[in-house]
């Protein structure tokens, strides 16, 4: 089996990289692929930079080039429900693109033409992270997480978002990376540890609870990756 596992920023593949501790590092496209053999299963590791171009790049390439059959994205994002705190863990079920904004044409927001609003997550993957958080005793948040070309640190922003898309977490690449990999048939997981509240203190927020956040997503991605493989 080949797996993808992907995060955004060099934080959110780090505590990843330090379990594994040995990998091939191979340079394409102006970016690092870390190729991991585990148990005789390889691992492909990557981050792909910030936002939603840059994942689509990763993820396509991942898929296409090293031939992935399953993506696994691990990283941070901020709250958008009130009932999320920092360091939860929470599961995209949907997601959308919140910035996507062709409603001058009668379509709503987050809309493509021959496409739809909301990307579905593969639902085997979401049951799987719901047997590793019943053995592990962890409060396993899921819900609809929205991506953006932004970093969201307003809350009239963030209140709009919440109501037009009924999200829970909002965050840069989740959204492009199931576009990308719904279009190759490749089964996908978004998983995301709280930073921030996506507020007015967002960024001191993020700044603060990047690293711990991160590694919490990153260890719970480790545990699905072995139940995957033992499976």
């Amino acid at each position: 089996m080949k797996l993808a596992i992907m995060g955004a920023m060099p934080e959110e593949i780090e505590p990843l990289l330090e379990f594994f501790g040995k990998y091939e590092t191979v340079n394409y496209a102006n970016n690092n692929y870390y190729v991991v053999n585990h148990k005789g299963n390889e691992i492909v590791i990557a981050y792909s930079k910030i936002g939603k171009v840059n994942s689509t790049i990763i993820a396509c390439t991942m898929i296409q080039k090293f031939g992935c059959e399953k993506l696994l994205f691990s990283g941070v994002a901020g709250a958008v429900s009130p009932d999320l705190k920092v360091g939860d863990l929470v599961v995209a079920t949907k997601l959308a693109q919140h910035d996507l904004d062709i409603s001058a044409f009668g379509h709503p927001y987050g809309f493509v033409p021959e496409g739809s609003v909301y990307e579905e997550a593969d639902a085997k993957l979401i049951e799987i992270a719901k047997d590793v958080a019943s053995e592990k005793n962890i409060d396993l948040k899921d819900g609809i997480i929205v991506t953006g070309d932004q970093f969201v640190c307003d809350s009239e922003r963030k209140n709009w978002i919440a109501k037009t898309f009924d999200a829970s977490a909002l965050e840069m690449e989740g959204a492009s990376v199931a576009v990308t990999c719904n279009a190759l048939n490749i089964p996908f997981f978004i998983l995301r540890a709280i930073s921030d509240a996506a507020d007015m203190d967002a960024s001191f927020s993020f700044d603060e609870f990047l690293e711990t956040s991160a590694k919490i997503s990153a260890d719970f991605v480790i545990a699905m990756v072995e139940k995957i493989i033992n499976d």
